[in-house]
């Protein structure tokens, strides 16, 4: 099977968050290192207006967390061939759980509000959700799910596609998750609100539907959402979840178990995105280790919406005891702080509070800060203080007042009256840190539009 990619790859030099280009919306990620040593990020792909993901698929991968290879489309649902367009994921969900249930009388008294997209007209048929991705024996088995409720897996004797040969399996609902275990055995998960575990037979592309474990970790017992994803460590297993534990499915949690079909046991949040955007709704991801250095990958969402996600990563530490410590999100990502006289754009902003969000602009092909209110807050993390800066230069449209402040301290500030530059002197004196995480606040805001920012020394 030599199939090649329906479009041509791209390539993308970046270290920081969000980890590939503007334009390109993968949520949902599933980072896997493969046998060719480079690692592989395989997600849904956002390119609705109002509804989650599209009808393909891409694949993203590097050989040092630098250089991002982007492919083009490795799978369209449109050439699924038991595709239902009259079917709907929500028949396989069974009853309501307690989460869902206070979700929906919300929905009731704020009928403006549309957390799952059921209201919402759906863009495009042949939806493909969250998937996952396997090596074995030389191919790659890409499984995934559809708007339908249905689930498959796909086939490529390349980690980046194309994938065909579709195979249904005899399963319905959502995020399928595929694990490899040390003994060749190869394990299925699946589900929402409580996940299912199954061993794969050897051709993996089918199961014994008897030998199904329901319930490896709940809604009420793990705050499990959605998103199950396994990986082990040592002798423990670590599955990581989208996790309700903060009010909404925004952080990723895990639990663990001494075997791949549990008990369970919840060990808790490994990040939150709430505050990457005035909307953001889910989380979803997995955690993978590469050249000795584990990291997170989750998504942020964009342009006050829930949807439109953009896949980012941090370094994270496995304790002695098994335990996995909470990080914050960074603008920094996977890469090293960013120094004095290094560009800093404002769609790096990991925190977005009040009204003000990452914006896109169709037409230049990029994202920018949009401050909107008085009172606005963006947060940047983190700049190296080895050597302190004297000022900031400013990248923007429109008009606002702006307060710096480096680890809660104010450094400067004033008036943004016009287009383009402005450069405003700092006082960091009062700064005894090796780094510093960056806070705007705005005022008098007559909308603005933050390109980017760059700390000088001299």
């Amino acid at each position: 099977m030599n199939m090649k990619t329906i479009e041509k790859a791209q390539i993308y030099h970046n270290t920081h968050n969000p980890l590939l280009p503007p334009k390109h919306h993968m949520p949902d990620v599933e980072a896997h290192v493969m046998s060719d040593g480079r690692l592989y990020l395989y997600g849904s792909y956002d390119a609705c207006k109002k509804e989650y993901c599209s009808n393909f698929y891409r694949v993203a991968s590097t050989a040092d967390m630098e250089n991002w290879k982007i492919s083009g489309k490795v799978m369209k649902g449109t050439d699924v061939p038991w595709f239902d367009k009259d079917a709907g994921v929500e028949e396989s969900q069974g009853e309501p759980t307690p989460f869902i249930r206070k979700m929906m009388e919300e929905m009731e008294k704020n009928p403006e509000l549309d957390y799952f997209g059921t209201a919402a007209e759906k863009e495009l048929e042949a939806l493909l959700y969250a998937p996952d991705c396997m090596e074995k024996d030389g191919k790659y088995y890409l499984y995934f799910c559809m708007v339908d409720g249905s689930e498959g897996v796909a086939v490529s004797e390349s980690p980046d596609g194309t994938f065909g040969s579709f195979v249904r399996l005899p399963c319905k609902g959502i995020d399928p998750a595929v694990f490899l275990d040390e003994d060749g055995k190869a394990y299925y998960f699946w589900g929402q609100f409580s996940a299912n575990g199954v061993m794969l037979n050897d051709d993996c592309r089918s199961f014994d539907s008897d030998r199904v474990v329901h319930g490896l970790v709940t809604e009420q017992e793990h705050y499990f959402h959605e998103g199950f994803s396994m990986r082990k460590i040592g002798n423990t297993y670590y599955a990581v979840f989208a996790d309700i534990e903060h009010g909404k499915p925004t952080s990723l949690g895990y639990a663990t178990a001494k075997s791949p079909l549990g008990p369970f046991s919840y060990g808790g949040v490994i990040i939150d995105n709430s505050g990457c955007d005035p909307s953001t709704w889910n989380n979803h991801g997995s955690i993978e280790c590469f050249q000795g250095q584990w990291y997170v990958f989750y998504h942020r969402s964009r342009r006050n919406t829930k949807i439109n996600r953009r896949v980012c990563a941090e370094k994270i530490e496995i304790l002695p005891d098994g335990r996995i410590p909470e990080v914050l999100m960074t603008s920094q990502g996977p890469g090293a702080p960013f120094e004095p006289e290094e560009r800093m754009y404002g769609f790096q902003a990991c925190g977005c509070f009040g009204k003000c969000y990452i914006d896109y602009d169709a037409h230049s092909g990029e994202e920018y800060l949009k401050v909107t209110k008085d009172g606005d807050r963006a947060v940047f993390r983190y700049l190296s203080l080895k050597t302190l800066p004297q000022s900031v230069e400013i990248r923007s449209r429109g008009r606002a007042g702006i307060d710096i402040c480096l680890n809660d301290v104010y450094v400067g500030g004033g008036e943004i009256t016009e287009n383009g530059k402005t450069v405003f002197l700092l006082d960091c004196s009062r700064i005894d840190s090796l780094q510093a995480e960056i806070e705007l606040v705005f005022k008098q805001v007559e909308e603005l539009e933050l390109n980017s920012m760059v700390f000088h020394v001299s």
